[in-house]
């Protein structure tokens, strides 16, 4: 049995180090705000101009004002600061931010990143996000609604970032990005490595 989106989200929220200021991606990502480990300190940031994202709200403490980067809405702590994107952006590519976590379309073994297509849009902050951080965490499902991996050992989409990727975390388990390929870090409950391995088109080292 493969990990949820809520699952996910917990193992990837593993990922925090206390202190740091962290950037949520859209989807699967936003997640992480609900799961943030007992005694750990993070202060999570969206590219919209919010410092300090505290958990997706309950039905009574709704504020359509506040909101994330994916129009989702969020609250604020106590400490919480709001700014405008110029300064958003500024932290980023001023290297403040501590670690990313994003979702993806497709990624690679060598640690390529396609997290957005052409469709009238571009990719947003992703790709501020990818050279500006220290740390890039990817969460994402390990194949498409066709059964494909999404793991591969080339994207085929447009590329967010070149070799940006750390580590990544789908429903079947965590791998990291390494010299050669991908070293499989953990399985997720109940997979085995066989179907890990079976649904991953790019290149696991041993």
């Amino acid at each position: 049995m493969a990990w949820d989106r809520n699952q996910m989200a917990a193992r990837a929220a593993r990922e925090l180090e206390d202190g740091t200021y962290v950037n949520l991606g859209i989807g699967i990502p936003t997640l992480v705000a609900n799961y943030i480990p007992d005694g750990v300190h993070v202060t999570l940031q969206s590219e919209n101009g919010l410092l300090g994202i505290g958990p997706f709200p309950t039905e009574d403490q709704i504020d359509a004002d506040l909101i994330n980067a994916g129009k989702q809405t969020v609250t604020a702590l106590p400490h919480s600061a709001f700014f405008d994107s110029a300064q958003s952006f500024a932290m980023i590519r001023g290297g403040k931010i501590a670690m990313a976590i994003l979702g993806a379309m497709e990624v690679a073994e060598n640690g390529d990143l396609a997290n957005w297509m052409i469709l009238g849009k571009g990719m947003g902050g992703a790709m501020d996000l990818v050279a500006g951080v220290k740390r890039v965490v990817v969460v994402m499902d390990h194949t498409n609604k066709a059964g494909e991996s999404k793991v591969l050992k080339a994207c085929t989409l447009p590329l967010t970032g070149r070799s940006v990727i750390d580590r990544i975390i789908t429903n079947l388990g965590v791998l990291d990005v390494v010299d050669g390929g991908l070293k499989l870090v953990e399985l997720s409950d109940g997979v085995t490595d066989g179907e890990l391995r079976a649904a991953t088109a790019a290149t696991i080292i041993n």
